[in-house]
């Protein structure tokens, strides 16, 4: 029997600094874990408890887990986490699976057809962000992959309004917005988590599929799977948004990500006990 682990990485698995939400007294805080540099400093953390137990997951060979991200690939591979490396990956909120760390090309064109038959072109997109963002607020414009565009804004400073006028416009061109933090992000519909995983889950033979996540961009992901969590922060905690096989935790920053290790530890040891 084999048990599928999905989990979105930035505040759900992993957290910077200003994520970690320490607010306990200072003696009483937990032990970290960096698991990402970049440019020569630290970036990502998770407790030494939630790595210890990640590390304990992965040695089960009946566990197959799959870091799930936004992230480009060359983000991603910043990350180091304990434990098994990771055979699968799923990158660029889907479009890119990545096995033993190389791009799996099959995949690839799959989700360039389909994009290309149900969305507007990236270039438009793309391109409607820049003139319609404020350079009072607009800090970086990316486009990731070939397949999304995001900005990198001074969020206290955008416009509710113009967030929802980008969700409208967006929507009828076949793309989801989300903010996330410093992010706005421009995603076509079609390029989800949840297909990548599926793709995961029929290589593997997979009975069982858990995942957790804090976005809108991870709703999908974690509605397909049989049992799923998200932390008490973020946006699907902001806007209330849960599900029948979703837990809601009341944990927040790193914590969190503890907790919802613990919870794929559990969960995938209950699913054995349940193995023919």
């Amino acid at each position: 029997m084999t048990v599928l682990v999905a989990s979105d990485l930035d505040r759900t698995l992993i957290y910077s600094t200003a994520a970690l939400a320490l607010t306990m007294p200072d003696a009483a805080a937990p032990r970290l874990l960096c698991v990402e540099v970049h440019e020569s400093r630290p970036l990502s953390y998770m407790t030494e408890a939630a790595a210890a137990l990640l590390a304990e997951l992965t040695a089960d060979p009946g566990v197959v887990f799959v870091p799930t991200t936004t992230r480009t690939r060359k983000q991603y591979q910043r990350i180091r986490f304990p434990g098994r490396p990771a055979r699968y990956a799923i990158c660029a909120n889907g479009g890119q699976l990545l096995v033993d760390g190389v791009p799996d090309r099959d995949w690839r064109r799959q989700v360039a057809a389909r994009l290309a038959e149900e969305c507007a072109p990236l270039e438009e997109v793309h391109g409607h962000l820049l003139a319609t963002a404020d350079p009072a607020w607009l800090r970086k414009a990316r486009v990731a992959e070939d397949l999304f565009t995001y900005l990198v804004v001074e969020r206290e400073r955008v416009p509710d309004e113009w967030i929802k006028s980008l969700a409208d416009w967006a929507e009828d061109r076949g793309w989801t917005v989300s903010l996330q933090g410093r992010k706005v992000y421009a995603v076509p519909r079609p390029l989800t988590k949840s297909a990548a995983m599926r793709e995961v889950a029929r290589r593997t033979g997979a009975t069982t599929t858990l995942a957790a996540g804090d976005s809108l961009l991870d709703a999908d992901l974690l509605l397909a799977a049989d049992a799923a969590w998200r932390p008490g922060h973020g946006e699907l905690a902001d806007c209330g948004w849960t599900a029948p096989t979703v837990t809601a935790l009341a944990e927040r920053g790193v914590a969190a990500g503890e907790e919802i290790v613990r919870a794929f530890t559990r969960k995938a040891a209950g699913a054995a006990t349940l193995a023919p």
